[in-house]
């Protein structure tokens, strides 16, 4: 059960992480359009727009957003260690750290893989033609792959770690009691 749960947990925090990044892009993109809706001048330079408000959706919706992410490492140990004790424990140790090194490594170059590929297409001259139109969306998924995605789950593979050292004591008290 260990294993299996450990192989789970980087597929559902990258999901909960990609599904994040996504809603905090469209509310990002909501307030660009409503500056733009409310202040011509912007387009044309005559004002600024309000960066100060953008930064704010942008943090407000990372934190609003990781907070889910971050507890599933840091609670699936313990549950685990208590309900089924230490073994488990390594159990989901090895399941998140092999599932999680694959996953990391394919998100990471697949994000990398479809942002070059558009800038390749653009760099032969081909913008606007429908290999361009695919490269964009392609690029538009790989961004979150590579820049959020992949990377975090490095970090949730240390916190697992961490957490299961930490708590070892008492799984192991609650064992033998």
């Amino acid at each position: 059960i260990g294993l299996l749960v450990g192989g789970l947990i980087p597929f559902i925090i990258t999901g909960q992480l990609i599904s994040g990044v996504s809603r905090a892009a469209s509310k990002m993109v909501d307030e660009v359009r409503r500056q733009f809706k409310n202040d011509p001048g912007i387009l044309s330079g005559k004002s600024k727009p309000d960066y100060a408000r953008c930064v704010d959706i942008a943090t407000v919706a990372s934190l609003r957003e990781l907070w889910k992410s971050a507890s599933i490492p840091v609670v699936a140990p313990i549950v685990l260690g208590v309900i089924l004790g230490p073994t488990a424990v390594a159990g989901l140790l090895v399941g998140a750290v092999v599932a999680g090194l694959f996953l990391a490594y394919h998100l990471v170059n697949t994000g990398g893989a479809w942002d070059n590929a558009k800038k390749l297409i653009e760099m032969q001259g081909r913008k606007g033609s429908e290999e361009h139109k695919v490269a964009v969306v392609g690029d538009i998924i790989g961004d979150p792959y590579k820049d959020t995605a992949g990377p975090a789950l490095n970090t949730v593979i240390k916190l697992l770690n961490t957490v299961a050292i930490v708590f070892v004591g008492a799984f192991v008290a609650i064992l033998v009691l």
